[in-house]
């Protein structure tokens, strides 16, 4: 990755990223040209915080860009696999973090980094494990695998201090059944990107389909 000169300061980080939408959409970008016309079109739809996967060579410039060029947009990192996947996030702007599991090592330098952070959990066990350390808002994934909104339900009463960010499997009918549980504050999702409206780099389309993704509440 090429270093970015003269950069805009990264605005403050949230305290939340539950509270910031209903939804969180969960980008995969192969071209990092695409960053800053997607993410306008889902702020202008109604969805500032933007989770921009690391999964490709193409993210960390998608997520400087994204910094520099959208502000009104909470641009985040995710599939944070590893403490150098935390450093390069921080280093090209991220805002919040975001992981499918964590192990000691990455909470660690998740907790270290100074960013609001979402480790992910499918267990009872890892919830009360990440309680223990202080942490109370965490990614369910695979939410539809792991159990979905029934498995979510049962840990509210044992577990009312931790709070869900439900990613995996979820589109636009099954939302509103998650959103509607007291322990989930938001949930993830990739429906407001078919894959044919970012081939044709149709960002009318995806305004609009995250316009109705952010009327859900």
């Amino acid at each position: 990755m090429g270093t970015v000169t003269d950069a805009a300061p990264t605005p403050a980080a949230p305290s939340s990223v539950l509270g910031l939408a209903p939804v969180i959409p969960v980008v995969v970008l192969d071209d990092a040209a695409d960053a800053v016309p997607l993410a306008r079109a889902l702020v202008s739809g109604g969805l500032p915080a933007i989770e921009v996967t690391l999964r490709t060579s193409a993210a960390p410039q998608a997520i400087r860009a994204i910094a520099d060029a959208v502000p009104e947009a909470v641009v985040g990192a995710g599939t944070v696999l590893t403490p150098e996947h935390v450093d390069t996030a921080v280093a090209a702007g991220a805002r919040f973090l975001v992981s499918p599991g964590w192990s000691p090592r990455l909470l660690a330098a998740l907790k270290s980094c100074g960013l609001p952070f979402l480790p992910g959990v499918s267990t009872a066990s890892e919830v009360v494990t990440l309680l223990d350390e202080g942490v109370t808002e965490m990614k369910f994934f695979p939410a539809e695998a792991a159990g979905g909104t029934a498995y979510l339900k049962s840990l509210a009463s044992p577990l009312p201090h931790a709070r869900f960010c439900p990613t995996g499997g979820i589109g636009l009918a099954s939302a509103p059944d998650y959103l509607a549980l007291p322990n989930v504050g938001c949930v993830g999702g990739t429906w407001m990107l078919p894959a044919d409206a970012l081939r044709a780099k149709d960002w009318g389309r995806v305004e609009q389909l995250a316009r109705e993704a952010a009327a859900l509440r």
